[in-house]
């Protein structure tokens, strides 16, 4: 490990710790800044440290009642801004994507920094709009609704769930998903025959654009997890630490989904599709590939949430289900079932964008905010309860994660329509290089 990737180490198990989160934990349920460690290189003190474990433990800074004891002993025993620091000077000896990568990784790891210190009482207000420039590198804005929402009105007619208002088209939508609830009792077996279908799709419509060295690398490794009262609908945790008997990584990944979640088939078609192939797993698996032959730094063992690249995973993730068809437009998609769904997985992520604006721009109570999410982006009752709640009421992810989705999606959407794959694909999927929602214009331009 180089300097920079030292830096880039203890910037980001810090500030993970300072909120509670613990890399090495295999669910989503312990995890929460650092996304993934599937290096073999040892844990540096920032996490290993007696203090980081009992901060940990605590909560961190956002716990119910945080305990100022621990985070006071961890910041004696880390000096967490000349960590961050550190990664801002390496990205100024640096070169290239890599400096392009490093200056926007500490951007976001000083703003993370400053909203912990908001949080935890020891410093000012942080802008919103602030917050959401540095993970998506654009201003805030409110979510636009009304196309994708009149073009369910009118696939949902065309099935048989006609409506002519608002409510009832959110009771239409509702009782589509009724009509084609997926049994999530039976996810594993489900999961495998949905992972077996965008796999074969993905091996036709995006794998002969890749380098060829990528073609032996699984792209869907995972187990799926059905677990109980969780506050997140579902978590992707990439692991990566399995080893074969010759040490070559065996790309592995779990996915736990809310045992309680309420999702049709065709949106569970598009779940799969983002989080696993060819979407978040495919897309971590061929980053260890690519840092176990050398082609990228230290940095990309150790991805990050609240960040610019994690903008530009969320925004493949969504567009996955269309880079696996080959096609670049909804209408596109050979099945108007299909394109509901798709819709409907859009229009959700454009409520936690609305859910982020409504509640940190203007000042909205959460009740106001779950009803416009429930009515003008036909969520479910509980999508709408957390995405008002728990996500976008959190001083972090409300303000710096929730953005990212619309923000990475309608941007890997318009490359996708300005480049041949032969070009994009590559470019978004670190195959030049780890990019991020930036730094990906520095590899198509050139």
């Amino acid at each position: 490990m180089d300097q920079a990737g030292k830096y880039v180490a203890d910037a980001v198990l810090s500030i993970d710790t300072l909120w509670g989160g613990d890399v090495m934990c295999a669910s989503g349920t312990g995890r929460f800044i650092a996304d993934s460690w599937f290096s073999d290189e040892p844990l540096p003190v920032t996490y290993t440290h007696p203090a980081a474990a009992h901060l940990r433990q605590s909560g961190g800074v956002f716990s119910k009642s945080i305990d100022r004891e621990a985070v006071e002993a961890y910041l004696r025993a880390v000096d967490v801004p000349e960590a961050i620091a550190g990664v801002r000077k390496e990205a100024e000896k640096a070169a290239g994507l890599r400096q392009a990568y490093l200056a926007g990784l500490a951007i976001c790891l000083e703003t993370m920094w400053d909203l912990a210190m908001e949080a935890s009482g020891k410093g000012d207000p942080v802008p919103y709009p602030r917050a959401v420039e540095a993970s998506t590198g654009k201003p805030p804005e409110p979510s636009r609704p009304e196309h994708k929402r009149e073009r369910v009105a009118e696939l949902l007619g065309r099935a048989g769930y006609a409506s002519a208002q608002n409510s009832d088209l959110r009771e239409a939508a509702d009782a589509w998903r009724r009509d084609r609830v997926s049994p999530m009792a039976s996810v594993k077996a489900l999961g495998t025959a949905v992972i077996a279908h965008f796999d074969h799709l993905s091996a036709r419509n995006l794998v002969r654009y890749l380098p060829a060295e990528l073609e032996r690398v699984p792209r869907a490794n995972i187990e799926f997890l059905p677990i109980k009262d969780a506050w997140f609908s579902g978590s992707m945790n990439y692991l990566g630490r399995a080893r074969t008997a010759a040490g070559q990584p065996q790309y592995e990944a779990t996915y736990e989904i809310n045992a309680s979640l309420q999702i049709s088939y065709p949106e569970f078609e598009q779940l799969v599709s983002h989080e696993v192939v060819p979407g978040h797993v495919t897309t971590f698996a061929y980053l260890q590939d690519l840092y176990v032959r050398g082609k990228t730094g230290f940095e990309a063992t150790v991805l990050t949430m609240n960040t610019r690249a994690a903008t530009l995973f969320e925004g493949l993730a969504n567009n996955a289900i269309l880079i696996a068809h080959g096609v670049t437009e909804i209408d596109q998609l050979p099945d108007e079932d299909l394109q509901i769904g798709v819709l409907l997985a859009l229009l959700q992520d454009d409520a936690k964008n609305q859910s982020s604006y409504m509640t940190w721009s203007e000042g909205r109570e959460q009740k106001e905010v779950a009803a416009a999410l429930r009515r003008d982006f036909l969520v479910t009752e509980e999508r709408a309860d957390k995405l008002s709640g728990a996500w976008g009421r959190h001083p972090l992810l409300g303000r710096m994660y929730l953005p990212a989705y619309r923000a990475g999606t309608e941007k890997v959407a318009a490359l996708r329509r300005a480049y041949p794959p032969e070009r994009v694909l590559p470019a978004i999927y670190g195959c030049h290089g780890l990019v991020d929602i930036e730094s990906v214009d520095l590899v198509l331009k050139r």
